[in-house]
């Protein structure tokens, strides 16, 4: 049973965004990887914008920055 762990920041993404992510990795993995749709396990883990940190310091701040 595959597993797929999706990490975004939590941005606004709509539902009917988050249902393609689910869609899209499930078809990936079966048809990459031949694995059965009907076991594929796809969670979406929204993080927010200070507790997601790229090259020391937090998403937020890179924002302010126009980063």
């Amino acid at each position: 049973m595959p597993f797929v762990n999706i990490k975004i920041t939590n941005e606004g993404v709509t539902p009917e965004k988050k249902a393609q992510l689910i869609a899209g990795a499930t078809r990936l993995l079966q048809e990459v990887l031949g694995k059965n749709p009907q076991t594929t396990v796809v969670v979406i883990e929204e993080v927010g914008t200070d507790s997601w940190g790229i090259g020391g310091e937090t998403v937020s701040e890179r924002r302010k920055r126009g980063a």
